[in-house]
């Protein structure tokens, strides 16, 4: 086990919890398709660029969510929206990294990732009774 691989592994674990982390770490080590991708998120996105110093995962988690959200990808946000939340981000900060996002990417790309949060919200009983855009018939 290399040192980023001990790095990646305990920042996977406090920001995604054992379970998550022992999932991906059964994946990189399992010889099968991807398994690679697997080894290399732990080595390379944690081991190496999560666990640098200058910015604490709070904030980096900010940068990862305005990411996604301008590369419209639903499914890694739901991922990092959970992170977040254990990182420290509170719903009013997630409400105003989307709103930041807004004048960049534009309302389709945030009209998917509100929708990505609510489920999210609504999974750590966050979600104040909000509705999806899909659920009241705006889209």
């Amino acid at each position: 086990m290399s040192d980023k691989w001990q790095a990646g592994h305990e920042l996977m674990v406090k920001m995604m919890g054992p379970d998550f982390a022992k999932a991906i770490e059964n994946s990189a080590s399992s010889g099968a398709f991807a398994s690679d991708v697997a080894r290399m998120a732990i080595e390379h996105a944690f081991g190496s660029v999560w666990a640098r110093p200058g910015l604490d995962l709070k904030h980096r988690s900010a940068v990862v969510i305005g990411t996604l959200i301008a590369q419209h990808q639903p499914d890694e946000l739901k991922n990092h929206l959970r992170f977040g939340l254990n990182n420290g981000l509170t719903v009013l900060e997630i409400q105003e990294i989307i709103i930041q996002t807004l004048p960049y990417v534009g309302f389709p790309a945030v009209s998917s990732a509100l929708g990505a949060t609510i489920e999210v919200l609504r999974e750590r009983g966050l979600d104040d009774g909000v509705s999806k855009a899909s659920e009241t018939g705006l889209l």
